[in-house]
């Protein structure tokens, strides 16, 4: 059926994983702080101590959510910045106890580019994308290790991972673990013993250009970028006041809806886990069917190109991702499809936000078995 002629059908978000929509709270918390917090927050006339105090408040927020200290947390310019700066300012800090990252084989990217700066060591993941805990816990306790990276659940297939099983390991070898909650922060609660974090605003409803760091007290750690006359263990330069204002606000509103939304979105994952494998042949999908995220659902198709079947689907007004990173000029798939050991071609990822209804399932479900019918066909299959 196609909806591109139905003035009634419009075109229906489905990638939250990547950017959730700007939530209304964060709305109108931006539109008051370009009033109020325009200014310099470092500067002593009214306006500044009228920023600083903005900031402040926005940094409370996020820190009593995230269960730390205000003085353990800074913003960066984005989630990405956030978590290489947690690898790379974790890794200077320790360059003591050595050189050595470990890291899981499905750590987002902008960790695996930080990793490719010193030694590093990779630990696999199962066929559900689980991280493997005895490995874990051999690659920490080696000699060298400075520092440990984890995401908290794949931003591409959706699976939890153990973090306070891998922090213990951790722990007993004396090694820091950073943790990249970017997917997980405003939905589930934070997990425990990790020694860095990040996370991003857009994420959860705030804006773009947000991104969170957390240095717990008693770590080591030291700036990888260079520092403006005024020492400050985060960004030089002013930051996006805001931005930042919009984004605490988005997030202690998401969190008090955060239980409620994960049972209404899980329900209409497991919807469209049932009906893709029921109605669309030779389908695989992947990730873990219990431990993981409830706004996403990720499955691969076989004999269909990803790139093919996501344009489809655009032209039917649905946007959606792919969970592989494939591209014209790498000709690659994901590197966690990859280590899942997983059908990597005809990737598509699916994630839900607090607008998604029932009815747009339905018609991404009424849609979806035809355009891979239509794609396989003219591959002649």
């Amino acid at each position: 059926m196609d909806y591109t002629g139905d003035p009634a059908a419009e075109p229906i978000y489905l990638d939250a994983a990547s950017a959730a929509p700007l939530h209304p709270v964060a709305r109108e918390a931006l539109l008051a702080s370009l009033t109020d917090g325009w200014a310099d927050p470092s500067r002593l006339y009214a306006a500044g101590r009228r920023a600083q105090q903005l900031h402040e408040a926005a940094t409370g927020v996020v820190a009593e959510i995230l269960g730390v200290r205000a003085d353990e947390l800074t913003f960066w310019p984005s989630g990405t910045s956030a978590a290489q700066a947690a690898v790379l300012g974790g890794l200077a800090g320790r360059q003591r106890a050595g050189r050595t990252l470990v890291h899981s084989a499905i750590e987002h990217s902008a960790v695996l580019h930080a990793a490719r700066t010193t030694e590093a060591a990779e630990v696999g993941v199962d066929r559900l994308g689980r991280l493997d805990l005895d490995a874990w816990g051999r690659a920490v306790s080696a000699p060298g290790v400075a520092l440990a990276s984890l995401i908290s659940a794949s931003h591409e297939v959706g699976t939890v991972q153990p973090v306070d099983a891998a922090a213990e390991l951790c722990a007993e070898a004396g090694v820091p673990l950073f943790v990249d909650a970017a997917q997980t922060v405003g939905r589930s609660p934070v997990p425990q013993g990790w020694s860095l974090l990040s996370a991003s605003a857009h994420k959860w409803g705030g804006p773009p250009g947000v991104g969170v760091l957390v240095v717990r007290k008693g770590v080591r750690w030291i700036s990888p970028l260079p520092q403006d006359d005024l020492y400050r263990p985060r960004p030089a330069g002013a930051p996006d006041l805001p931005a930042i204002v919009a984004a605490a606000a988005a997030l202690r509103a998401v969190v008090s809806q955060a239980q409620a939304e994960a049972v209404r979105l899980g329900a209409l994952v497991d919807r469209i886990r049932d009906r893709v494998a029921a109605t669309v042949p030779d389908v695989e999908i992947v990730g873990d069917p219990v431990r993981r995220l409830p706004h996403l659902v990720t499955f691969s198709c076989l004999y269909v190109d990803g790139e093919a079947l996501l344009h489809a689907l655009d032209r039917h007004g649905f946007a959606v991702s792919s969970g592989s990173s494939c591209t014209s000029s790498t000709l690659r798939p994901s590197h966690v499809l990859e280590a899942m050991g997983v059908l990597s071609h005809g990737n598509v990822r699916v994630s839900l936000h607090r607008d998604t209804t029932p009815e747009h399932v339905e018609r991404f479900l009424a849609v979806l078995p035809g355009l891979v019918a239509d794609i396989r066909k003219e591959a002649g299959l």
